[in-house]
């Protein structure tokens, strides 16, 4: 149980429709077992799927609320969710994308400083310019805000990637550049190649997941004592897939994995304790190769509840506090 006073901050990382069912499920036992509300948080950080949710939070939509709305069972007071997360994302497969690179002012950038930005951010630029829309994700956060531009929540951040420069852009955070919170999320979910970049303030902005699959070091010397980290693109403990598809996907997650530790340990320098939690071995099997398939998402969300209760205790897909 957290300890009063404790300042906590939450970090929800990128993962697509399974990595939003995955979270709320870990969510729930996050409460569940530290008897605690989520939107208590002294800071909210989201980065693509994840940004729906601290957006959410953000503006005071309860877990339970969320873990209803999953079950399609919605409780008594639940607020209205008007939102089909089985079709709000376009389905499993991206629209057929233009015949044009997704960003040439990107990759020239990365053509003159080639080391200064992620490889996975470059790669963005060579995407072809997606066509898919995120109009629903847009319409469920205004709907949670229908009297303001950005929650009440003093530190909810949107992290995204401005698509001309390859710079991450954490939109709520001081010095950021103004946009709606609907605005936010929807350039946060905006993967390239898949859906076409969300214009804010004359600008281009995409998915953040390009820069980091969870910005965890954006609270590197907030004043936090503690960080829980919910990553559904990081896991400590693999399946075994068959598929050439599936083996590259964990190769791949290998990757993220790396770069999240690299981030937790530039936060635990200033004394703050950080526990990443990300799917295991029960998860994996669950989520198979397509974060977006949504055919998927009820099994991903139940079985998250038991093994995310069960990580949290101590289990094997959660790397320790430190």
């Amino acid at each position: 149980m957290t300890e009063p006073g404790t300042r906590r901050g939450i970090v929800l990382g990128g993962g697509g429709v399974l990595g939003a069912a995955w979270m709320i499920g870990a969510l729930q036992a996050l409460s569940e077992k530290e008897d605690w509300d989520p939107r208590e948080a002294a800071a909210l950080v989201g980065t693509s799927a994840g940004s729906v949710l601290a957006g959410l939070l953000g503006s005071g939509i309860a877990v339970d609320t969320l873990v209803n709305h999953q079950r399609g069972v919605p409780g008594p007071g639940d607020p209205q969710i008007d939102f089909d997360p089985d079709t709000a994302s376009g389905g499993p497969l991206p629209p057929r994308p233009q015949i044009r690179l997704g960003s040439t002012a990107l990759l020239a950038r990365a053509a003159r400083n080639p080391r200064r930005m992620p490889p996975l951010a470059i790669l963005s630029g060579l995407a072809p310019r997606g066509r898919g829309n995120l109009d629903g994700i847009g319409e469920l956060i205004r709907a949670a805000n229908p009297d303001r531009d950005w929650p009440s929540h003093p530190a909810t951040w949107i992290v995204t990637m401005d698509y001309e420069t390859g710079k991450r852009v954490a939109f709520g955070r001081p010095g950021a550049p103004p946009a709606t919170l609907a605005e936010a999320v929807m350039a946060s979910c905006s993967i390239p190649g898949w859906y076409a970049p969300t214009v804010i303030g004359g600008r281009p902005y995409v998915d953040g997941g390009t820069c980091s699959p969870t910005s965890l070091d954006l609270l590197d010397g907030f004043g936090l004592d503690e960080v829980i980290v919910l990553a559904p693109m990081v896991s400590f403990d693999y399946d075994e897939p068959q598929s050439v598809v599936g083996r590259l996907e964990r190769r791949f997650r290998r990757a993220m994995t790396k770069r999240v530790l690299h981030e937790a340990g530039k936060v635990r320098r200033h004394g703050t304790t950080v526990t990443i939690l990300g799917p295991g071995r029960e998860d994996l099997e669950a989520i198979g190769v397509n974060l977006m398939d949504h055919t998927r998402r009820l099994q991903v969300f139940e079985t998250s509840l038991r093994t995310s209760a069960a990580a949290l205790a101590g289990g094997a897909s959660t790397l320790p506090a430190a």
